[in-house]
């Protein structure tokens, strides 16, 4: 677990399965910039009985509030074999947690705990084009912009850019971090 002042990361449990797949699949609550991506139910049970949602290149860390509430998820990925780090993707399932500083957090202490506890230079997130609340979250935590996919993602009912922004270690200052 690690702990910081606005919310809770930590590792998915099997108690948080149902409650999770719902979150994951519930469209609506998603955000006009969020990639509407509807997981198998079958397929994200036999991920998570075959590795945790934790392994080499994927993983995956819940956002929890003091109370135990369910808040969102955070996650890493291998972006292909070829390059070396790890992409961040985020998001909040609920409209009401946005905008109150609890994303940003997150990605500060998941940056963190990436670079302190994996051999990797460096780090990055995409944002679709006109995103500015997550532009923001990404640069608020050190992250920088570095070009643009022009046509990268089908959203929305049309191709739009997907913004990267990325950090390298050597520039990365570490924050306060509490695990427990």
């Amino acid at each position: 677990m690690i702990i910081g002042e606005k919310v809770i990361l930590r590792t998915v449990k099997a108690s948080d399965l149902d409650l999770l797949y719902d979150m994951l699949s519930t469209v609506y609550d998603k955000g006009e910039y969020w990639l509407i991506d509807i997981p198998d139910e079958p397929g994200f049970r036999r991920a998570f009985d075959k590795t945790g949602f934790w392994q080499e290149d994927f993983g995956r860390m819940l956002l929890t509030d003091s109370d135990n509430s369910l808040l969102g998820e955070i996650f890493y990925s291998r972006v292909s074999d070829y390059r070396t780090g790890y992409e961040i993707g985020y998001q909040l399932f609920r409209p009401l947690s946005r905008g109150k500083g609890i994303m940003t957090e997150a990605l500060r202490l998941f940056t963190n705990y990436l670079f302190m506890v994996m051999p990797i230079p460096r780090l990055q997130v995409t944002v679709i084009s006109g995103n500015l609340p997550s532009r923001r979250v990404a640069e608020k935590c050190g992250y920088s912009y570095r070009g643009s996919f022009r046509n990268a993602v089908f959203h929305g009912g049309r191709y739009q850019d997907l913004e990267l922004f990325d950090l390298i270690r050597e520039d990365w200052t570490c924050f306060p971090l509490i695990t427990a």
